[in-house]
Parts: C-alpha cells; sequence; structure tokens
C-alpha cells in the first residue's frame, strides 16, 4: 500500500475523494455538529417532517453545543427520532448494563437526553439502542422514515464507522458487496481499537476494555441520505487521509464513504497539520 497520501496536509486535504471540511479547533468542530443536528431538525419542524438521525457516543463533545440549543431556542424533539449506533457488550451474547460507566446508553442519557428539557424532549420509544433483538426493527424504523436524515459518527483507528471493523484477511472471505449490506450485529473489537479507546477510559489499560459490541452496519450508514463525520485527535490525521485519498476498500471502512453521493469530514486545523 502507498503511503504518499499521508504526507498530504492543510488545504490540500479538501481534494480527495470525500469532502473534507477545516475548522478552527476541536471545540468548533463539535458546535458544527451540533449546529447541523439543531438547523436539520428546525428545518424539518418547519415544515412538519419528522427527523431521523443516527447519533455516536463517541464523538461526545457536541452534545453539550446541541443541549444548550435546544433549551435555549425551545426546539421541540417530539418528531425526532435518534439510532444510537453501538453498544459495548461484557461477552458475545450479553449486552453491558446500562447503570455502567462505559455503557454508551448510560452515557447518552447523562450528556444529552437527561438534561434536555421535558417539555421538549422526544418520547422513549424515539430514542433507539441496538440490541440482540432490535436489528429487524430498526431497518423498519428506518424503512418507514423514508431512509436517515442524516448519520453522525466519527472515524475510529482501524477505519471503522460505528463498530463495523475491517473483516480478518486471514479468517474471513468476506466480500465488498456481503460488507456493505451487513446489519446491526455483534461483533469482536479488534485490539488496536481497544488500545486506543482505552486511553480515555483506563488510561492505557486496554486489557479492561471489552472485548465485544454490538453494531449498526455498514448498510444502515452508507444508506443514509447524508454521512457526517467529525475528527479531532492526533493520529486521526492518517484516518482521514487514508479515507478520502487511499484506496476504497473494507480493509478500511471508512473509504467506502468515497462512493457515498453526501459524505463528509469534519476535521480541526490541528487534525489538517
Amino acid at each position: 500500500m502507498t503511503k504518499d497520501f499521508l504526507k498530504i496536509k492543510g488545504n490540500d486535504l479538501t481534494k480527495g475523494k470525500v469532502s473534507i471540511d477545516i475548522y478552527k479547533d476541536k471545540e468548533t468542530t463539535f458546535k458544527e455538529m451540533a449546529n447541523l443536528m439543531v438547523d436539520t431538525i428546525i428545518e424539518n419542524n418547519r415544515i412538519n417532517k419528522k427527523t431521523l438521525f443516527i447519533v455516536p457516543l463517541g464523538p461526545i463533545g457536541q452534545y453539550k453545543y446541541f443541549v444548550e440549543r435546544v433549551n435555549k431556542e425551545r426546539i421541540s424533539l417530539k418528531n425526532v427520532t435518534f439510532i444510537n449506533m453501538d453498544e459495548y457488550m461484557i461477552d458475545d451474547h450479553t449486552l453491558i448494563s446500562d447503570k455502567e460507566p462505559l455503557s454508551f446508553k448510560n452515557t447518552m442519557y447523562r450528556l444529552c437526553y437527561n438534561l434536555i428539557d421535558k417539555d421538549l424532549i422526544m418520547d422513549e420509544s424515539q430514542r433507539i439502542f441496538p440490541n440482540l433483538e432490535n436489528a429487524d426493527y430498526i431497518d423498519e424504523v428506518i424503512a418507514n422514515h423514508g431512509g436517515v436524515d442524516i448519520c453522525f459518527g466519527g472515524i475510529g483507528i482501524t477505519g471503522h464507522i460505528a463498530f463495523n471493523e475491517p473483516p480478518c484477511s486471514k479468517c474471513s472471505n468476506m466480500s465488498k458487496e456481503e460488507f456493505i449490506n451487513t446489519r446491526t450485529r455483534v461483533i469482536k473489537i479488534k485490539e488496536a481499537t481497544r488500545v486506543v479507546n482505552s486511553l480515555d477510559d483506563f488510561d492505557g489499560a486496554y486489557y479492561l476494555m471489552p472485548k465485544y459490541a454490538i453494531t449498526i452496519g455498514m448498510k444502515e450508514i452508507l444508506e443514509s441520505k447524508k454521512v457526517r463525520l467529525y475528527c479531532f485527535r492526533n493520529w486521526h490525521k492518517s484516518v482521514i487521509k487514508r479515507a478520502s485519498f487511499g484506496e476504497c476498500s473494507i480493509d478500511f471502512p471508512a473509504s467506502l464513504l468515497q462512493e457515498h453521493t453526501d459524505a463528509r469530514i469534519g476535521i480541526s486545523e490541528e487534525v489538517a497539520n
């Protein structure tokens, strides 16, 4: 694999196969993400249209700005549905308890749902988290809406979006077509991902991180009308370059956005330089 694309910096990053927007800093990146969420909801409310988003944990920095605008501007979320991307599992058949600090559901309620005024918040049924029984239901919600309006998220160290890790080349003969049509399912998390994620949660004690997760599939992500991913960490420098300038391959799932009709990646200037 050529590594020439790793030398690309600054405004030259905007010339790749996936559109890249460069923002001043990490907080500006979070604000832009939150503003797009809110502005889309406002416009859909104006024309009496329901809103359906796929939302991540992480990034998470956008939620404080989202909550602030919703409460301050009195924006109703009654016609809004959020589908969270993923959740950790204890093993390949046991979901992590939502009482655990690592639980994405726990974090979503703590940073978002519990902070929104009760007269504005959407019904519990419109706050969807993937579990072992609701893959068909998630597809049904998306189909009934006519597709996801926007899939928000980040990109992981292996190029994964949600927990759609690249297939193991030694143990899987999965084709590109099969991979892009994957649905909500249980996956084993790659060790590289566990190491990176542990830097935030356990000061690098990767052996404490869960080995499994349940994730929405690439089908739900790639069939979204718009995909908006945001990157702000130092190691994202190589990730966003491979996603936009590297080979379009299931070996690096984010590169599949090269074939999406409306995908963009937002990054901070620190990542661009």
